[in-house]
């Protein structure tokens, strides 16, 4: 059972009896006295793709979906569909783009450590890595002497993820991106 306050994006959980993938979390804290936080969730149905947006407290509780857990590797991609294999017995599976909207940008050929949710031999959905290294392919010159607190300067990656990255990186560096978040960690 996961706790509202305990959901993360990528996350797979029952409603209804239909497994729903978590697309977006929002924290909010109310100031008056005695509020609780409020959880707003986008989760998408993972048979129909339909959207739904709730509004949840912390405490409230949802089952885990029945899905079998396996590691898998991003391959390739094949048209609009992204191919990962089974790292234990070398099946593929294939999900669309808009399956993967948010998650795209963090794949990269070759990239482990991914878990793919299936039901029935089927993909659902993947949950990436805590975090990706990613190379940048187009930002500002660095900087000589900013230091790591200093500002920031947008960089595009090679996937065409937009980050803000310390003044003092240069194109070609490589950088560890958290794919929660989406946001600069260090260098690689």
């Amino acid at each position: 059972m996961a706790k509202a306050s305990d959901l993360k994006k990528g996350m797979v959980v029952e409603i209804n009896g239909v497994p729903h993938v978590v697309k977006q979390v929002e924290v909010r804290s109310p100031s008056s006295r005695g509020a609780t936080t409020l959880y707003k969730v986008r989760f998408n149905n993972l048979k129909t793709g339909q959207k739904l947006d709730e509004s949840l407290k912390g405490d409230d509780f949802f089952k885990d979906a029945d899905c079998v857990r396996a590691k898998v590797q991003f391959s390739y991609i094949d048209g609009d569909n992204y191919i990962f294999m089974n790292m234990e017995d070398y099946s593929q599976y294939s999900l669309s783009a808009e399956d993967l909207e948010g998650q795209k940008e963090y794949l990269t050929e070759g990239l482990e450590g991914i878990v793919a949710l299936l039901t029935d031999d089927a993909l659902l959905a993947i949950e990436l890595p805590g975090s990706v290294v990613l190379g940048i392919v187009d930002t500002a010159p660095g900087i000589k002497g900013a230091t790591m607190t200093g500002r920031t300067k947008p960089a595009r990656l090679t996937t065409g993820l937009e980050v803000q990255v310390p003044e003092y990186l240069e194109n070609e560096e490589l950088i560890r991106i958290n794919t929660a978040t989406g946001k600069f960690m260090s260098r690689a």
